[in-house]
């Protein structure tokens, strides 16, 4: 009977933790634990990959090279530290739900990069045992909590916040859809950008910045679908740090670049012009 009733208990807790009581567009319990425990794994990458970009092969889990790319690495995860923090804190699922898709996108492709260019690791270096760890989980654990807590959704859009304007989301939309494909034909053919690209890349360093661009283009892509300006408060709070952080290190690490390719200023300008686009967006649809 006491071994019957520890069952009943645990089940219920397990319960709590997994499973809506209602359609009540809530951040479930383990959602929050799930982010709660990523926050700290990405931390570190930010310390240093943002931080130390010129010392990857002593804190690493590959040396990187030029210091460009481990700076937008460690913007990226910056960047999933707020939105990690947000999600723990959150209480409308709808409000970071987008991002999950993203990132769902984000942890196959490094875990692919991981395969395909397993001896450019440091096989000693306990950073690489953390790196393999989160990429062998993360692609599945992403998806299944956005899986799970999407059944609090109640299928519906609630609520009586602002709506982005159909111009401002068709847009985004566009570009979103854009960088998604253009991200998925460099992670497959990453000689594109060798050559070409505003600082030296590698195919595996390529690959790790087309996985970056994948996730950028599939949040943007899927936000679209909720008018909701709350659907995308977060994500774009969350873009406006990273592109604040890359830019930064643009400035930092300006060495790196060619200045007489027309890249480096389309890419430099590019980012910028975002930023300045999604600040403004940000302080209007807030405003009202």
């Amino acid at each position: 009977m006491t071994q019957v009733i520890t069952m009943t208990k645990s089940d219920t807790a397990l319960r709590r933790w997994t499973r809506p009581a209602a359609r009540d567009g809530q951040v479930l319990q383990i959602t929050r634990w799930v982010a709660r425990v990523i926050i700290p794994f990405l931390a570190a990458a930010v310390v240093i990959l943002y931080g130390l970009p010129d010392q990857t092969a002593r804190y690493f889990a590959w040396t990187i090279r030029p210091e460009m790319t481990p700076i937008v690495m460690g913007a990226g995860y910056g960047a999933g530290v707020y939105f990690f923090y947000r999600v723990s804190t959150a209480d409308e699922w709808h409000t970071v739900a987008p991002v999950f898709l993203g990132i769902t996108t984000f942890t196959w492709l490094m875990a692919i990069a991981t395969v395909l260019h397993w001896e450019n690791f440091n096989h000693s270096h306990f950073a690489f045992d953390l790196w393999v760890f989160l990429y062998a989980v993360t692609p599945v654990l992403i998806p299944a909590i956005w899986a799970l807590n999407r059944r609090t959704d109640p299928g519906e859009l609630i609520g009586g916040d602002p709506r982005l304007p159909r111009a401002v989301r068709v847009l985004g939309g566009g570009i979103g859809a854009i960088v998604t494909v253009g991200a998925v034909v460099l992670f497959a053919v990453p000689e594109l950008m060798i050559g070409v690209w505003p600082w030296t890349v590698s195919p595996f360093t390529a690959r790790i910045l087309a996985g970056w661009f994948g996730l950028f283009g599939v949040v943007n892509s899927v936000v679209v679908l909720d008018p909701r300006w709350s659907g995308a408060r977060i994500l774009i709070q969350s873009e406006m740090l990273g592109f604040t952080l890359v830019l930064i290190g643009v400035v930092r690490v300006w060495a790196n670049f060619d200045p007489s390719s027309v890249l480096t200023w389309g890419v430099v300008g590019g980012m910028t012009l975002y930023l300045i686009a999604i600040l403004l967006l940000y302080v209007w649809m807030e405003t009202r």
